[in-house]
């Protein structure tokens, strides 16, 4: 069992270098098209817009609720911007929208891949000398990746907006003044940390799907395996990059 896990990450690592190298030479990779990355771009951002936006809603009704709840008692009412910024901005938005792209997306990529190999595609791919690599990878990656970036900032722009919704029947604050204290409180940092998330996020998702798809055998039953391998691997990993980014800034800010 050891040797398996080993042998596993040896080769989840081998997969990685390959993929990064063939990210860091796509000006050079003709098979990596770009209507293929805006259809995967359309499927794995543009159709998560309705779930991400009810969630997003949700999220900052609930933050600000509980916000003026707690800090109403000491008198604080007035800086429950500083949850949204600190709590939504900094932490849910990518960490929820990740889940929600895991569900959605690294299933899909999963599933997909994992059908190829049983179906032989791959084969079929490389005897037109065309890297399932560069083709399929790598699209995926930069589909994720840009998905994670437009649906983080969808989040966090329909959170603020349903917060201050919410934060009427608290507090009747004109739109200017709550964005006013908003972006008082918004730091470059959190912006570029937030970003840096997103990124990170796409970058473990797709990878981590890609790799769980491309690892099927020629069995079809081992496909469904496959993939809640994908997701349980991809949260873990999205939990744990979260935690080291914002140590990280933390310690720096």
């Amino acid at each position: 069992m050891q040797y398996k896990r080993k042998k596993s990450l040896t080769d989840f690592f081998l997969f990685l270098e390959e993929a990064t190298t063939e990210l860091f030479h796509i000006r050079g990779n003709r098979h990596v098209s770009l209507m293929v990355v805006i259809s995967l771009f359309l499927f794995f951002g543009v159709e998560a817009l309705p779930l991400i936006g009810f969630i997003a809603l949700a999220i900052g009704c609930l933050t600000i609720m509980q916000g003026y709840a707690f800090l109403s008692n000491f008198g604080q009412g007035i800086w429950v911007h500083i949850i949204l910024v600190r709590v939504i901005v900094g932490e849910l938005s990518g960490l929820i929208t990740a889940l929600v792209v895991i569900a959605r997306s690294g299933t899909a990529i999963s599933t997909e891949l994992g059908n190829m190999v049983v179906n032989r595609e791959m084969q079929l791919l490389k005897s037109f000398d065309i890297a399932p690599m560069g083709y399929l990878v790598v699209s995926r990656i930069l589909g994720v990746v840009i998905s994670m970036l437009v649906l983080t900032l969808y989040f966090n722009i329909i959170a603020v907006l349903g917060g201050w919704l919410f934060a009427q029947f608290f507090n009747h604050l004109s739109f200017s003044a709550f964005m006013n204290d908003f972006f008082s409180i918004l730091t470059f940092p959190h912006i570029i940390m937030t970003v840096l998330k997103s990124i990170v996020f796409g970058f473990v998702i797709a990878i981590t799907a890609s790799y769980q798809g491309m690892s099927v055998s020629k069995a079809s039953t081992e496909v469904p395996q496959r993939t809640i391998k994908a997701v349980v691997n991809s949260i873990v990993a999205v939990i744990i990059v979260d935690i080291i980014i914002s140590w990280l800034f933390w310690i720096g800010v």
